[in-house]
């Protein structure tokens, strides 16, 4: 019975997690990201492991008291438990189909699917489509993003960078 109940909690945690938006890119969840790794709920204590981009993200409080806010809102949850871990390390293949179309209307260029060591990174504009673009700054305003320019609609825009597991 008691296994019946946190799982019941658990799919709740879920639900509500995907309301917590990535704090760099608001219009799509943590979960979309592909950031929450796992969810248990042991005597009404959520614990929730989360997988940053990158180490050293400096989101990671604010990652924290998001999810955490968002949790305790849950019936039956009566505390939250954060962890980042980093292995297995979060890769961009993680990214959810429809996330990388949310990516793409707010003007960041997903990265690509399947993407493998070796592979040239092309970088398709958001705006219009084309690929006719140049890197303009590996670093972008976060360390997973680029700044790009568009040859084509002649506009400045971002790009989430390919990560891959190495495998």
């Amino acid at each position: 019975m008691t296994q019946d109940i946190n799982k019941r909690r658990e799919a709740a945690c879920w639900e509500l997690l995907q309301e917590v938006k990535d704090p760099e890119i608001p219009v799509i969840s943590m979960v979309e990201m592909g950031m929450i790794h796992r969810v248990r709920v042991d005597d009404g204590v959520a614990h929730v492991e989360v997988l940053p981009t990158f180490v050293g993200c400096p989101a990671l409080e604010i990652m924290k008291k998001n999810i955490t806010e968002k949790l305790v809102e849950a019936e039956g949850i009566s505390g939250v438990q954060v962890q980042f871990v980093y292995d297995p390390p979060w890769t961009s293949d993680r990214i959810a189909v429809e996330a990388r179309d949310k990516l793409r209307s707010f003007g960041i260029a997903p990265p690509p699917l399947d993407f493998k060591a070796g592979d040239e990174w092309k970088v398709v504009c958001p705006y219009c489509d084309s690929p006719y673009t140049q890197m303009e700054n590996l670093f972008g305003p976060a360390a997973c993003r680029s700044i790009l320019y568009c040859r084509h609609c002649k506009n400045p825009f971002e790009a989430l960078k390919p990560i891959y597991s190495g495998d």
